[in-house]
């Protein structure tokens, strides 16, 4: 498994090139903080597993060669790229018709926190751009004398599990900060409008969006 890895300062720039990347908010943190201030920590938590799964997909996918083939089709990337839009769009308009909680964040069940991890899961899955981004990311860090495929797998493997840990910080913190929030009344009303707001936000960025990729 080691052969598979970087040598030397190689590994410690993927590293470090892992870590800056993964602290840098895009759509998989906002959704994420988005989660942990309306409905808890313990569904940041869940979200943060379900845009990990979703990550960890398309870096398999991407080390299998799913990259190159939305780099060749125009019409599978395309397709893929705005049923995530849509789905995101969806979720947005769901928030918006989810009346406000009266309190603080709402005590979830368990099936709820599955859904929320589902969720979490399709939106970084339906993200054609993470699979690019893996696909152009990762060589850079990669041995010739190995092979491309294992590398890739693994690679991209502590790739997510660096921006896992991170995301679940911004998870603790979101949700931390939401009692605070939750205690005045204008914003508690307006929480929800902020919820869907985001996700109709992060459809039409990902609808829009270039092929760049953000996590």
């Amino acid at each position: 498994m080691t052969e598979a890895l970087p040598a030397g300062l190689s590994l410690a720039g993927f590293l470090l090139a892992s870590f800056v990347l993964a602290v840098t908010p895009g759509p998989g943190v906002l959704y994420i903080v988005t989660r942990s201030m309306a409905e808890g920590r313990a569904a940041g938590i869940a979200s943060v597993a379900g845009v990990a799964l979703g990550n960890l997909a398309n870096a398999i996918g991407a080390s299998i060669g799913l990259a190159a083939l939305f780099a060749v089709s125009q019409v599978a990337f395309t397709v893929v790229k705005y049923a995530g839009a849509a789905y995101l769009v969806y979720l947005g308009i769901q928030a918006l018709r989810t009346p406000a909680a009266v309190s603080g964040p709402i005590e979830r069940t368990d099936v709820s926190r599955l859904r929320i991890a589902r969720d979490g899961f399709l939106v970084a899955l339906l993200n054609p751009k993470t699979a690019m981004f893996f696909a152009a990311f990762l060589p850079q860090f990669m041995r010739p004398d190995q092979s491309a495929m294992a590398q890739s797998a693994l690679l991209g493997s502590i790739f997510v599990a660096i921006a896992a840990t991170t995301d679940s910080l911004y998870a603790i913190c979101a949700s931390d900060i939401a009692p605070t929030l939750a205690r005045s009344k204008m914003l508690r009303a307006g929480s929800r409008y902020l919820t869907g707001g985001t996700f109709l936000g992060l459809g039409l960025l990902s609808a829009l969006g270039s092929a760049r990729t953000v996590k």
